[in-house]
């Protein structure tokens, strides 16, 4: 099914709509599940409160697994807006899509490289923030040529291509679920027949894409924890 997308020009620049909708429904869904889960704190955590301390407690463990706790315990909000954030984006479009006008305006904004590629350059320049912060300018620097100084084309390399893999990762996985839902879509509304033939292939693939959608946030979480790892920790 050909779309696409409300683009609306502002200040010589061009915005998505649909994006900005999107990120803030996210952004709000993400917060109600945050209010909910800690509005009335515990001793013995139930229901959504149990859940987020789920969550903090495997962000925990992921930062501890790449690092020391005394140099990723500054991290661990970040990863739990990321993890969450980005899970929540992922799902967004599963359900359906709306298109009107032939402007496709509900769907997954990570479904989106814009999107995707601005969290990733979000995740190396702070990366690269802590790096200098904690280990200072000269320090830091000098990490850039080690072990042989002749490598440092090569590191600064490295940085875009980290960027690019981080992106494109998400983005790939999650715009290819999209986009078989809407061929299955599209043949389900074609006839009584093809209804029939793709209503379980649909249901599946909603399924799987959902394990794709965790799956996904968990490898950018995770990668995020090693690339600031690698700029923080002394013996890297």
């Amino acid at each position: 099914m050909e779309h696409g997308a409300p683009m609306r020009e502002f200040l010589g620049m061009s915005f998505n709509l649909s994006n900005i909708m999107m990120l803030l429904v996210a952004a709000l869904i993400v917060f109600l599940i945050a209010f909910i889960s800690t509005r009335n704190l515990k001793l013995k955590p139930t229901g959504m409160q149990n859940f987020m301390e789920w969550v903090m407690d495997f962000v925990k463990g992921l930062i501890k697994s790449n690092m020391d706790w005394r140099d990723g315990g500054r991290f661990h909000v970040l990863g739990i807006t990321l993890i969450m954030f980005i899970f929540v984006s992922n799902m967004l479009g599963l359900p359906f899509a709306i298109v009107v006008n032939g402007d496709l305006w509900w769907k997954s904004p990570t479904a989106d490289p814009t999107v995707t590629m601005t969290l990733a350059a979000t995740v190396i320049i702070l990366s690269h923030y802590y790096g200098i912060r904690l280990k200072g300018l000269g320090q830091y620097s000098a990490g850039y040529l080690k072990p042989m100084p002749f490598l440092f084309p090569l590191k600064i390399i490295e940085e875009f291509a980290n960027t690019l893999t981080l992106g494109l990762r998400l983005y790939g996985n999650i715009y290819a679920g999209e986009i078989l839902l809407t061929l299955l879509a599209g043949l389900a509304s074609a006839s009584a027949f093809g209804f029939v033939a793709a209503i379980l292939p649909m249901m599946a693939w909603q399924g799987f894409s959902i394990f794709i959608g965790a799956i996904q946030a968990f490898i950018f979480v995770m990668l995020t924890m090693v690339y600031l790892s690698h700029k923080v920790a002394d013996d890297h």
